[in-house]
This record gives C-alpha cells, sequence and structure tokens, in this order.
C-alpha cells in the first residue's frame, strides 16, 4: 500500500546553537502564546515539504546521499533579526554563494530526480531561521519582534549534512542525517 508522507530539507545547527534558537521560541510561546514555530526544530529551509511515498524513503535518502558527493561544508553565519511582513520572525542567515548554490541544486536535483514541483519559495530563497509564524498575532508582532531582538544572537557554524524531516503525528522531526561526502571544514 501507498503511504505519502510529509518530509522537507534542512540545515540543522549544532546542538548549542538548536538550543539557544529553542528557547527563543519557548520563550515566545510563554511570553505571546506563539506556539506554532515549536512544531519543528530551529532549521533552515533548503527545500520546502513535499510529500513522498513512505515505503520508498531509503531510495529518497541513497538518492540524495548520492546528490551531496562533493558538496563541501561552508560557513553558516546567524546575524540579526528579519521579518516577512507582519506575521513571521527569524533568525537572520547571512547570505553566501556556497549556501545559494547548495540549495539551487537541491532544488534541481528535486524536480529532476524526485519529480518534485519547484515552488516559488525554491526560486525566491531567502535563508533564514524562523522562531515565530502562522499564530503570532498583529498585536503582539512589535513586542514578539523586540523580544527576538533583544534575545537574538550571532553566532558561526559550519554545515557537514543536510537533515531529512519528517513530519510524524502533526510534528517534524529530525528523521535522518545525511552528511556531506566532502566534509571537511574550510580554513578560515
Amino acid at each position: 500500500m501507498k503511504v505519502m508522507q510529509k518530509y522537507f530539507l534542512a540545515l540543522v545547527p549544532p546542538a548549542e546553537i538548536l538550543d539557544k534558537a529553542h528557547k527563543i521560541k519557548i520563550a515566545l510561546r510563554d511570553q505571546f502564546g506563539i506556539k506554532y514555530a515549536l512544531k519543528s526544530p530551529p532549521h533552515i529551509t533548503l527545500k520546502m515539504p513535499f510529500s513522498y511515498n513512505e515505503a520508498k524513503e531509503d531510495v529518497l535518502v541513497a538518492n540524495l546521499q548520492e546528490h551531496l558527493k562533493g558538496q563541501e561544508a561552508f560557513r553558516v553565519k546567524i546575524d540579526g533579526v528579519g521579518t516577512f511582513g507582519n506575521r513571521v520572525i527569524y533568525l537572520a542567515i547571512e547570505d553566501s554563494e556556497i549556501l545559494r548554490s547548495c540549495q539551487r541544486g537541491l532544488t534541481k536535483f528535486c524536480k529532476e530526480r524526485l519529480h518534485l514541483t519547484q515552488e516559488l519559495s525554491d526560486r525566491n530563497y531567502h535563508p533564514h531561521l524562523t522562531v515565530a509564524f502562522k499564530d503570532l498575532k498583529a498585536n503582539h508582532f512589535s513586542d514578539a519582534l523586540a523580544f527576538v531582538k533583544q534575545e537574538s544572537f550571532t553566532t558561526v557554524y559550519y554545515a557537514a549534512e543536510l537533515t531529512l524531516l519528517k513530519r510524524i503525528d502533526g510534528v517534524w522531526i529530525l528523521h535522518r542525517s545525511l552528511r556531506f561526502s566532502s566534509d571537511e571544514l574550510p580554513s578560515s
């Protein structure tokens, strides 16, 4: 029987950064009732959610691992806070050509090999780490934004793997980590 499951592809920061970003989400829930962002761990989306046959998940992972051959580890900088309108607040990710190249390569791979639809967000990629969205009410926006700006942090890490997230019981879980084949950290 064919069971379609929801997945997406992302960069997930190391534990200490994950924890800091998660604490911001928890504080937003506690102070403003904003909890939708807690349905997924902090991450930088590279491919928006898509449906895929769960029975072929190992094939999906094998194809992704093949695609990642030669992908170099790269620097990711979290610096500042941004918004999309007055409904989304995020930690800003410094744009870089290697991050864009990684995302474009995944978009092309997903379209050609997995036959997935190319989303508008695939073409207009803006790297970010969301901390509040969907249930962020307009009357809380300014206060929530000021809070995130106060709690935000600047840090750098090296991304050396892609994470496949899977939706289970309405929550996104870190399902599989796929190391970049060329995961030596750059010098500098």
